[in-house]
């Protein structure tokens, strides 16, 4: 296996036969592509998809021991990107590696050329708090000032920083099953992003006081139960990427208007799929997807007592939209790790 460096690519470099194969690391990843405008990308992934204009995304997992796999697959125009990701929450306790750990292959649907292999890490987090972000738009309540944030991992902290950036959030409260975690969490945000930041015990009273609500934990049991959650709320839920993972309480999903990234997705492993379960709800009662929303085809909020739910399993259509954004940012800046397949 040969590495070479490369120059900025020239307009034969980059045609169908010639694009490079760039290896892109998670430090690449994180100085290529921003959060703001992973947003832009999401976005119009979302879009698209909404307006049929690509194939739809697909799933594949599979669990063993205390952990699993999940491969999944979209295609985004000219891209075609797959993400196999490992995820093993007892990872940082008992080995010290990540949750998390996996590769995005991207490839060009024009000539099934493999254009990247890039660390799928940092994307996975970005694209999940870039849906968030998005869906906050359309579902959150306006003035909303007061946030908690279920989960003091590295989904809790850019979700903070998305969405006080993007909400204008002033006040959070930091929840998680270990308690040091949360306070160590705390003491983070309130100097990396400036607002008050509480530690609390009770994550019910935290969830009554709040006009948002993320949850990002790997639970397997209910965390937001339904009689907790306040008119106008807006509750985010993360975690669930599995059909084993809940966090919320079906009868929540059954009170609330439910959005989700992808209806055949969440209704095999989110929140959806346990209310769906539960008899709490139908898919006829999911009020749109997110991609809908932003093509226009279905309304957001439409009262400030309307509880909103968005139902995030994380879609390939995020994967692909980041990692197009990325491979073209480091093309453009002249990437120098470069692998020939065929060679």
């Amino acid at each position: 296996m040969a590495l070479r460096k490369v120059g900025a690519p020239t307009i034969a470099d980059t045609s169908v036969h010639g694009r490079p194969t760039l290896l892109l690391t998670r430090s690449e990843v994180r100085r290529l592509l921003p959060l703001s405008d992973c947003v832009v990308a999401v976005e119009k992934a979302f879009r698209r998809n909404a307006e049929a204009k690509d194939p739809p995304p697909r799933l594949l997992g599979l669990h063993v021991g205390d952990g699993g796999f999940h491969a999944k697959a979209a295609v985004l125009g000219e891209y075609f990107a797959t993400k196999l990701n490992a995820n093993f929450p007892l990872n940082p306790g008992r080995t010290g590696l990540p949750t998390i750990q996996g590769v995005i292959i991207l490839a060009d649907t024009r000539g099934g050329r493999v254009l990247a292999v890039l660390d799928s890490s940092e994307i996975t987090v970005l694209r999940t708090a870039a849906a968030t972000v998005l869906a906050a738009r359309y579902l959150s309540r306006p003035g909303a000032s007061v946030a908690t944030i279920c989960g003091c991992g590295t989904q809790g902290a850019i979700h903070m920083e998305a969405l006080t950036s993007a909400l204008g959030i002033g006040r959070v409260f930091a929840y998680d099953a270990d308690r040091a975690r949360s306070q160590d969490f705390a003491r983070r945000q309130r100097s990396t992003v400036g607002v008050e930041v509480e530690p609390v015990d009770d994550l019910r009273r935290a969830v009554r006081e709040s006009d948002v609500v993320v949850t990002c934990t790997p639970a397997r049991e209910i965390l937001v139960h339904s009689v907790d959650v306040q008119p106008g709320t807006f509750v985010a839920a993360v975690g669930a990427d599995s059909e084993h993972k809940q966090e919320l309480d079906p009868g929540l999903l059954a009170r609330g208007t439910v959005v989700v990234d992808s209806l055949e997705q969440c209704a095999t492993i989110g929140e959806l799929h346990h209310a769906l379960d539960a008899g709490a709800v139908t898919r006829d009662s999911v009020h749109a997807e997110l991609g809908q929303l932003i093509a226009g085809l279905r309304s957001g909020r439409t009262s400030a007592e309307e509880i909103t739910i968005f139902d995030s399993t994380g879609t390939a259509l995020q994967d692909v939209a980041a990692a197009a954004m990325v491979y073209e940012r480091a093309l453009a800046a002249g990437a120098d790790r470069v692998l020939d397949f065929s060679a």
